[in-house]
């Protein structure tokens, strides 16, 4: 597989494209753009700045902000320097960032964009150097734009060049279970991870991206910037959530990636607007069904993506098949921070391949266990993480990285993650469960926002779920569904699986709160601690109502 290493193909587009818009940037709701030579000439500054502090190449640099315009010009900056970057989620803790800035040995960092400063006032050292974007941040030392206009251009025989297993960026885990490991990647991990991606979407040059997922996350990293590179796409950002909705509009983005919470999301504003029931009637009627479904993707702001994706976690094969019905066919995909990002897919969409993960793409190489644990290696996949030989040994072993999800391969060769090895738990019957297949099934109900199965040392299973914001207060009609729900979902398990009650919580889990990952995986070690007493309790009904009714 050809492919140029990630900052020689960021030269190759600003030599074909100088002055192609690359980036769009939105300020108090007005949208600026950076063309292919402004980024370069703002890069080139930028790293003159971080050569004049002394630094030197290896040398580790840190970003923490949510996702900008100078997010990308650091990165990029950051490897013309010859030295590392360390992406850091804006939603961390003080602990977090402390673990990050430490472990690396970070010895600047770039600070944006954030919904909260005081975690990084509180956990960012003194001696370690704070370079502030243009906006609202944290007490800096100096000032991006200060640095834009103090600093010439560093000439281009100056920027560093770059071999296959040079050390690019660390890339810390979102930490779903302990502090997060550092995963060192390469820049042939991420070029060829990138490229494939690339090919995989079909990109082109004038396609646009939405970047909006944390950019600390692998996803965003391989399957928006770095891809947006190698398939010459234009990037738009996103100003806040308020806006979010108007600035995907100004996009209309060719490609929407997004993670199954928020495609959960959209779904359930779309059915607050229009009952279910009703916009099937209509989606079935001709001509009619093709106007709705066409206002809808509109209303959206989706209305000229030919590309649609998911990724991150486990998403319902119902709300697949619910978006497929108004013309957005969601792409599902699979991979990991050691992988680079997108290892396994189902582009181009094919109704036959809805739930599962589909085949590997062409950087990987994947296999299962004989105890049916997924396998993979090839060029996208790390050698090792960062100052931890102990873990690096036991994921890697015999030259395949033991991904830790369990898996199993279909009739059309597509992949299917059924679980987490660690996530099976055993009930007091001596029997193993896997949550993940079952919470995808409780998942059918579109009022089910969130949901995860628990049942450690208990004699069944039982549900833990949150309703969507339309059904919050108990409500006979939403009641009777659930229970309906959970007997369709029993009536398709092994006796072992089955779930014996299903309680509906109060308060949504978030990032904010600590039972949501970064990534907004569920953190299933947090949620048994917060609701773990229902497994110990004597329990009164199918369906329990955790505010009463």
């Amino acid at each position: 597989m050809q492919y140029l290493l990630p900052l020689a193909q960021f030269q190759a587009q600003l030599e074909a494209n100088p002055d192609q818009v690359w980036l769009h940037q939105p300020i108090n709701q007005e949208f600026y753009t950076l063309t292919w030579r402004e980024v370069d000439l703002q890069a080139r500054r930028i790293a003159a700045g971080l050569k004049a502090q002394g630094f030197v190449a290896g040398d580790r640099i840190a970003l923490l902000s949510k996702n900008c315009a100078e997010w990308f010009v650091s990165d990029i900056a950051i490897m013309m320097a010859g030295m590392v970057s360390v992406p850091i989620y804006s939603t961390a803790g003080v602990k977090t960032i402390s673990h990050v800035l430490s472990h690396s040995g970070s010895k600047a960092i770039f600070v944006g964009k954030l919904d909260s400063l005081d975690a990084a006032n509180e956990a960012i050292p003194k001696g370690v150097l704070k370079i502030a974007y243009p906006y609202p941040s944290c007490n800096a030392d100096v000032q991006w734009s200060d640095w834009l206009s103090t600093y010439q251009v560093m000439p281009v025989a100056d920027v560093a060049e770059h071999i296959p297993d040079d050390l690019m960026t660390i890339a810390y885990t979102s930490g779903s279970t302990g502090l997060p490991k550092g995963v060192a990647l390469t820049y042939r991990n991420i070029g060829s991870s990138s490229s494939c991606s690339a090919k995989a979407f079909d990109s082109k040059p004038g396609d646009r991206l939405m970047s909006y997922l944390p950019l600390a996350h692998i996803t965003e990293r391989g399957v928006v910037e770095w891809m947006s590179v190698y398939g010459g796409v234009e990037i738009a950002f996103v100003e806040s959530l308020d806006t979010f909705i108007a600035d995907v509009r100004y996009a209309r983005p060719s490609g929407f990636i997004s993670v199954p919470r928020l495609w959960t999301k959209f779904q359930s504003q779309i059915l607050a607007k229009m009952p279910d029931r009703k916009l099937q009637r209509l989606l079935k009627i001709p001509i009619v069904g093709k106007m709705v479904a066409k206002k809808i993707r509109e209303g959206l702001g989706l209305d000229k993506c030919r590309t649609f994706g998911s990724g991150s976690a486990p998403i319902s094969p119902e709300i697949l098949r619910w978006y497929e019905r108004i013309g957005i066919e969601i792409s599902e995909g699979w991979g990991m921070t050691e992988t680079s990002g997108l290892s396994c897919s189902t582009i181009p969409f094919d109704t036959r391949f809805v739930g599962s993960i589909g085949k590997p793409i062409d950087c990987v190489k994947m296999k299962l266990s004989d105890e049916g644990e997924v396998l993979i290696g090839g060029d996208a996949v790390f050698t090792y993480y960062y100052n931890n030989p102990e873990a690096t040994a036991e994921a890697i072993v015999d030259g395949w990285f033991h991904t830790g999800d369990r898996g199993t391969i279909d009739e059309n060769g597509c992949y299917n993650i059924v679980g987490r090895v660690k996530e099976q738990f055993k009930t007091s019957k001596g029997k193993y469960v896997a949550p993940v297949p079952i919470e995808s099934m409780l998942a059918r109900n579109s009022i089910i926002e969130q949901v995860c199965v628990l049942g450690s040392g208990r004699k069944q299973p039982l549900a833990i779920a949150v309703l969507n914001e339309q059904n919050q207060e108990f409500n006979d009609e939403v009641h009777q569904g659930l229970i309906r729900t959970l007997k369709e979902v029993n009536s398709e398990l092994e006796s072992h699986q089955r779930l014996d009650h299903l309680v509906v919580c109060t308060d949504f889990w978030t990032i904010e709160n600590e039972l949501l990952t970064p990534t907004l995986k569920i953190k299933r070690n947090k949620l048994e601690e917060r609701y773990g007493s229902y497994l110990h309790k004597v329990l009164d009904g199918d369906v329990i109502w955790e505010a009463g009714t």
